[in-house]
């Protein structure tokens, strides 16, 4: 089995992927794994979700909207952020944006006046140091190294520059259409009601409590239509081979029978140390 994540090889992402299968194959964008597991150009993808200090990422959230895949595993891991420059000196802070976020504090208090450089990914930004002496990244400590043996060899100037200790991430493995599964302990679904009035999110969420099933994330995502008009990502603690799973989808369906509903899937968690 072949896997695709964002890249290039180094991203926490990778590692996460790495638990998945042993052939990873790199994307640049989220979309774009998803948008190759949609076309059958890959068996898996490995995105990123959710993260405990920056929250949700919104472009896995748009992308999961748009595609025809099926979630089929959570991986959750702990994210260590390092800093790794050629120097101790340097002019820039090149990383994913989630992780400049996720170091916010540390960046303000020991780097102030150093530019902060958004790129596609942390093991981007760490080619980015490496290419150039007056750019540091953020990454794992083990991206220090490269790789294939070859390029410069980063320095660790810190370690563990995350604000939290207990900063992990949430990444979702999508799979085919055809592979929608009932089983396991945890299920994702995107409602889009149609509609807007007052007491319509009240009556989603009843929707599950009637039924003892807990919530364990909801977010409102612009539905593209229009200005002020939503969709929402739910993920709730049962699978859908549970009775009480599908009668509180059912239920869903009936309130939002001027939209849709699509359930993205059953699955276990794994948690991974990176």
């Amino acid at each position: 089995m072949q896997a695709v994540t964002l890249g290039p090889a180094g991203t926490y992402s990778h590692r996460a992927a790495r638990a998945v299968a042993d052939d990873v194959a790199f994307r640049e964008s989220v979309t774009a794994i998803v948008d190759s597991v949609a076309d059958g150009t890959y068996e898996r993808g490995v995105v990123p979700i959710e993260n405990s200090i920056e929250g949700s990422v919104t472009e896995s959230l748009d992308a999961l909207t748009e595609a025809d895949v099926a979630v089929v595993r959570e991986i959750v891991t702990p994210i260590r952020h390092a800093l790794l420059a050629q120097a101790e000196s340097f002019e820039t802070v090149a990383s994913h944006s989630q992780a400049l976020a996720q170091c916010r504090d540390y960046l303000e208090r020991e780097y102030p006046d150093v530019h902060r450089e958004a790129v596609a990914s942390t093991a981007r930004g760490v080619e980015r140091a490496r290419e150039d002496p007056t750019v540091a990244g953020i990454g794992h400590p083990a991206n220090a190294d490269p790789e294939d043996g070859d390029g410069v060899e980063l320095r660790v100037l810190a370690e563990d520059i995350q604000d939290r200790s207990s900063n992990a991430t949430r990444f979702l493995v999508v799979a085919p259409e055809r592979e929608r599964d009932d089983g396991g302990g945890k299920t994702s679904v995107v409602v889009y009601p149609g509609a807007n009035y007052p007491g319509l999110l009240l009556e989603i969420l009843e929707s599950f409590a009637e039924r003892d099933v807990n919530l364990s994330r909801i977010e409102s995502r612009p539905s593209g239509e229009r200005l002020g008009d939503y969709l929402f990502h739910i993920d709730f603690e049962a699978g859908m081979y549970e009775a009480r799973a599908r009668e509180a989808v059912d239920a869903v369906r009936e309130i939002a029978d001027d939209g849709w509903v699509t359930v993205l899937g059953s699955y276990d968690t794994e948690h991974v140390v990176s």
